[in-house]
């Protein structure tokens, strides 16, 4: 029984390295925890020989607080017209939130809470576990198999190496190139991966770089240019689908569960595709002329390094033909779902069917004889599938039991706020909130309350859960702020002030993009009026 319990836990806690190294907190390729969970499965053969690991004073906090949090109001504190069913919800939230931000526990067992206190304390009536098989968990899931199959088959890099030749090798444009070839990538797989698999690419020019140009200052705004540039367009491509990056599939998933309206994927991409070019081009245009500018125009023999990368590849493989033509079908469906292919009842649909063929078209190569098996499915991330349970758990939570009215109401107060003024402060505050917090989780915490503030100020919802959902996804300031930060900074040709000075100015950049989009293009796209509250969208 104790071998099992300590199976258990350990595996929570490769899941919970697994989650942010993928998507959240800080992305490091070689971190010591994920070697020790992963060098032959030594802590499932025998989690006995292992030695446990010291708990960090910000753990020790967490785990104390997060509980005397929940004490203290859930026994004490009574809010004026918040009801028991309020308080429990708010109680249970500030535990769940605290051991998240603190990482107590792993961070999938975390994202389990809601089922123990839910229930236990009677804030909600009803099956709470049915937030956790929601549809577009099972939308991101299928997204998740599709890239390991594309990782596995080296498809990605193959893709990315075309782009970057169609481009060119001009500096500039080679910068371009990659960034383009970055963001195409992270629309579909994870930005991490996506940065992961970038780098060694841009290293490869940089070194070549750096053997034929002796002017150091420039060989070094080269290098930082291409690296950030690497790590801002992972993170920036994320926000044209909803399977780019987390928040977009929970705000789709929060808006189906508060609301009941469908998110479809074309019509996220209606808005964020656009917004997504258009802050990839801020961020080239800012990184090339204004952030480390190059006098160098054209790089001696960058095409063949390129060329040389892609000459490694070899012929496109039986392999990657099959996954390629998956993924251009599984995108072409998820665009046209809305007007053309009308009988697929949802994306998910179309994400699992891709998913599960993909277990079922033959492989000339491998030893299953198959594109797909599960010890590749076992790759993903599940942690971030427990962590979206979660948050839509939360958000339940707060429409059950009224806690969003009643924030809605104590937020009255900012009535006299112009709705650009108030885009702007939420896309300002989210920011620069993510460069120290999850990106998933403070946009799991900000949805509830911004659909109430939508409803206090009576006007559409959507402008500011999107304000809020793109802004998670766009810290650019620090390495702590995003995976892909992380990662470039490890190549050794970034320092702190670097990405501070550079990212400052982005995240000031996409702050007005973001607001100016959502309240001069989303309208149209969507068709909504902003200033006015749906009757269909009142609870």
């Amino acid at each position: 029984m104790n071998t099992a319990v300590s199976t258990l836990w350990n595996k929570l806690w490769e899941m919970h390295y697994k989650a942010k190294d993928t998507l959240l907190f800080f992305a490091k390729t070689n971190t010591s925890d994920a070697k020790n969970l992963n060098d032959s499965n030594s802590l499932n053969d025998n989690p006995h020989n292992q030695k446990p690991e010291k708990m960090t004073a910000r753990q020790k906090v967490g785990l104390i607080l997060g509980p005397a949090l929940f004490i203290l109001f859930y026994f004490f504190i009574e809010p004026a017209g918040m009801s028991e069913q309020a308080i429990a919800v708010l109680a249970s939230t500030l535990w769940i939130a605290t051991w998240w931000i603190t990482e107590a526990i792993p961070i999938p067992a975390t994202s389990l809470l809601p089922i123990i206190l839910f229930p236990l304390t009677g804030a909600i009536e009803g099956n709470i576990t049915s937030s956790y098989a929601d549809n577009n968990i099972f939308l991101f899931m299928g997204g998740f198999i599709i890239a390991v199959a594309m990782e596995k088959w080296n498809l990605h890099r193959r893709i990315a190496l075309n782009i970057i030749l169609a481009v060119g090798t001009n500096t500039n444009r080679l910068i371009l190139g990659f960034m383009v070839a970055t963001g195409f990538l992270s629309l579909w797989i994870s930005n991490s991966a996506t940065a992961m698999m970038m780098m060694p690419i841009g290293l490869a020019v940089i070194h070549h770089v750096n053997e034929s140009i002796n002017d150091h200052s420039q060989r070094n705004n080269f290098a930082k240019t291409l690296m950030l540039g690497i790590a801002y367009s992972a993170s920036i491509g994320g926000l044209g689908t909803l399977i780019g990056t987390p928040p977009n599939t929970i705000f789709a998933s929060f808006v189906k569960e508060f609301y009941g309206i469908e998110i479809s994927f074309a019509t996220w991409m209606a808005f964020g595709l656009p917004l997504a070019t258009i802050l990839l081009i801020i961020a080239w245009v800012y990184l090339v002329k204004a952030g480390f500018p190059l006098k160098l125009k054209e790089l001696p023999g960058g095409r063949e390094v390129i060329q040389s990368q892609k000459r490694d590849l070899g012929a496109m493989s039986f392999e990657e033909k099959l996954v390629f033509i998956v993924f251009i079908l599984t995108a072409f469906a998820w665009i046209s779902r809305t007007f053309i292919l009308k009988f697929i009842p949802d994306d998910t649909v179309i994400a699992i069917m891709a998913a599960v063929l993909l277990f079922l078209l033959p492989a000339k190569r491998g030893k299953s004889g198959r594109i797909l098996n599960w010890e590749d499915a076992v790759k993903i991330p599940w942690g971030i599938l427990l962590l979206f349970g979660g948050g839509l758990a939360i958000a339940k939570g707060f429409s059950d039991s009224g806690l969003a009215k009643w924030i809605g109401e104590q937020l009255t107060v900012l009535q006299g706020v112009h709705f650009m003024i108030l885009v702007t402060l939420v896309t300002a505050l989210v920011i620069f909130l993510t460069e120290i917090t999850s990106n998933t989780a403070t946009a799991t915490m900000m949805y509830p309350i911004m659909a109430s503030l939508a409803l206090s100020l009576e006007v559409h919802p959507y402008a500011l859960l999107v304000a809020a959902g793109l802004s998670a996804s766009c810290a650019f300031m620090l390495p702590v702020a995003t995976p892909p930060n992380a990662v470039v900074f490890g190549s050794g040709y970034i320092t702190i002030n670097d990405m501070v000075k550079a990212g400052f100015w982005l995240n000031i950049l996409c702050i007005i993009a973001i607001t100016l989009m959502i309240y001069f293009i989303m309208p149209t796209v969507w068709g909504i009026d902003l200033n006015i509250f749906p009757d269909n969208m009142r609870q």
